[in-house]
């Protein structure tokens, strides 16, 4: 049906791969690239071992867009599937008009040299990529992604107004590491330690880095203690619901996680200010990067699953009502399906099933959009087709204040 290029050979594009290699009635044609090379032909290899699915891959550098237009322009796909770094978004949406080919990635800009995200820098796409016939999908993978598509799923069929949205994400695994990121560690650590940020009223509120936090029940799991952090889908969701009394984002981090996050900061190593070593300049979180864990490596050992799903609160009908949807995912069953953890797991089989709706005419349209903008129903079937099934609970206690 459609040719695929996948940018980024970590551990969510080894789950992009694998799961575009086991819809291969759909990606016709899979392309894998990255910066180095042997990391695509590793994952190719397990691939075509596992799968008997042979993938083709290549070398880019996707800071870089020359090099993007020729790699795109050789192979010729119909969508970019965009899963490397944040900072890499806007180059590659350059390609992708410069070659007339849609695109789609996972989390939005932010600039290398500053800890900022959000979508201002890719909604200004939006003419560009209408002018061009282009589908541009922004923030495709768990959260933003399906958090976002419960939350139209949500809207579509359970309520007339939401009111309150609490997007809550657990991780409850243990990888066995004394302290290790679960997605590429100089993007993990700036977005953690950010200040908070949640909508009320009409306005953005500010708080301190995990000022806020609270014990949450997620389930199969239990209690765990969650903190208030700013995430990009909010700034979506309340522009495309704008009957949101209220949007908030909440994450569980260890107190074993927080004090050596605190340690880090305290000594200067997650700062993105280069500094003078040995008469070379070094970035100290870049650095640190290097010598923590690499995130694909924590598959194998990894334990326990995670929990992330929409709590929300709203109208229907003139009463009230409350509604959870959410996915649970077992480490260990990811591991032994895609060789990665479950958090690369969650991210990647989004990816994948956003571009399958693309190609297969589900999702589309020209411009920039995210993803509740979409038809909510089809990408909920796939989730349970592929992988990351989904449970709902009807008026219930959300346990949100």
């Amino acid at each position: 049906m459609g040719k695929v290029l996948i940018i980024g050979a970590g551990g969510v594009g080894r789950v992009v791969a694998y799961k575009c290699a086991k819809n291969s009635s759909v990606f016709t044609e899979i392309m894998l690239a990255s910066r180095t090379k042997s990391k695509c032909d590793d994952i190719a290899a397990d691939i075509k071992k596992d799968l008997g699915v042979s993938i083709q891959t290549a070398k880019v550098d996707a800071d870089v867009v020359p090099e993007l237009v020729k790699l795109i322009n050789s192979f010729r796909p119909d969508i970019v599937i965009n899963v490397a770094l944040p900072y890499q978004d806007l180059t590659i949406m350059d390609a992708c008009l410069e070659t007339k080919v849609n695109y789609l990635d996972t989390a939005n800009y932010e600039p290398k040299e500053e800890a900022k995200f959000e979508y201002s820098w890719q909604w200004a796409y939006q003419e560009k990529f209408k002018a061009a016939g282009l589908t541009a999908v922004l923030g495709c993978g768990f959260d933003p992604g399906a958090t976002g598509v419960f939350t139209s799923y949500a809207a579509k069929h359970y309520f007339d107004e939401i009111h309150y949205l609490d997007i809550v994400d657990c991780n409850a695994g243990d990888h066995g590491k004394a302290f290790a990121t679960n997605f590429n560690p100089e993007i993990n650590i700036r977005e953690v330690t950010q200040e908070g940020k949640f909508f009320e009223d009409g306005k953005w509120k500010i708080t301190k880095p995990h000022e806020i936090g609270k014990d949450i029940n997620y389930p199969n799991i239990g209690p765990m203690k969650s903190y208030l952090i700013y995430h990009e889908e909010l700034e979506s969701l309340v522009k495309n619901f704008p009957t949101m009394k209220r949007a908030r984002f909440w994450m569980t981090f260890s107190d074993n996680y927080l004090t050596h996050l605190r340690v880090i900061l305290n000594i200067g190593m997650g700062s993105i200010e280069p500094i003078n070593y040995n008469g070379m300049e070094i970035v100290p979180l870049q650095f640190l990067k290097a010598v923590l864990p690499d995130p694909g490596d924590l598959g194998e050992n990894y334990k326990g699953e995670t929990s992330i799903g929409c709590r929300v609160r709203g109208i229907k009908n003139g009463a009230e009502k409350t509604y959870y949807v959410y996915n649970n995912c077992k480490h260990p069953d990811a591991y032994r399906e895609t060789k990665a953890q479950g958090v690369s797991y969650t991210t990647g089989v989004p990816a994948m099933i956003g571009a399958k709706l693309v190609l297969e005419g589900k999702w589309g349209g020209a411009g920039v959009f995210n993803v509740e903008q979409f038809n909510p129903d089809p990408f909920m079937e796939e989730m349970n087709k592929q992988g990351l099934p989904w449970h709902e609970l009807h008026d219930v206690d959300l346990e949100m204040d």
